[in-house]
């Protein structure tokens, strides 16, 4: 059940993206790649942020 709840959402999801393209119209793939890039941003930090704080962490046991 679990599953199919999943499922749904997902769907539900894929629907108001596709209806928001076709409102959107020709805007609709600059949107999606602005959103994209914004994401990507914001997870390449974090990412160097967790990094830096096990250097550092790492660093104080060793030294």
């Amino acid at each position: 059940m679990k599953t199919f709840i999943q499922f749904l959402i997902y769907l539900l999801i894929a629907i108001v993206v596709i209806v928001l393209g076709v409102i959107l119209g020709d805007a609709a793939s600059w949107y999606f790649a602005w959103l994209v890039g914004t994401v990507m941003i914001v997870l390449i930090s974090a990412a160097g942020g967790a990094f830096l704080d096990a250097q550092e962490e790492e660093k104080g046991k060793t030294g």
